[in-house]
């Protein structure tokens, strides 16, 4: 599977952590920031939203609470970023929203629940159906 980080200096060391996990069984594109020096998260959370798209990948993206990052890739037309602060709100996220990218806070979820909360997220299947509708519904509120 292919999958796009990208995070800003609020979480740069659990993404670099992240990074290393998913390298053994994925292809990972880490798009930035690479340092933690300050920085603005609506930059990455953009370029990360560029990749997703254009490579049909899934995307994660983290800063120091996850709010600013899913707000941003929630802007863009065929994105559904959900903010998962568990793995059961990874689960949903995924079986009912068929979200396609993984919004994460650096600052208040430690690195091991960050990789299960990844691993239901990217494990999980879209449950279709109803749901689809649904999915149907919101991709036309931006039009």
């Amino acid at each position: 599977m292919k999958i796009i980080l990208a995070s800003d200096h609020a979480a740069f060391h659990e993404k670099q952590e992240l990074v290393k996990y998913l390298q053994a069984q994925h292809e990972v594109i880490d798009v930035g920031t690479n340092n933690s020096d300050s920085t603005h998260y609506p930059e990455w959370a953009k370029k990360l939203v560029e990749y997703v798209k254009s490579e049909n990948a899934v995307g994660i993206l983290l800063c120091g609470s996850g709010i600013g990052v899913s707000m941003v890739a929630n802007r863009f037309a065929g994105i559904r970023a959900a903010l998962c602060r568990d793995e059961d709100d990874a689960k949903m996220g995924r079986l009912h929203n068929d979200a396609n990218v993984l919004c994460l806070s650096g600052r208040k979820t430690s690195i091991e629940l960050i990789k299960k909360i990844t691993e239901t997220f990217l494990t999980t299947s879209f449950e279709g159906g109803r749901h689809q509708e649904r999915i149907n519904q919101f991709n036309l509120l931006g039009e």
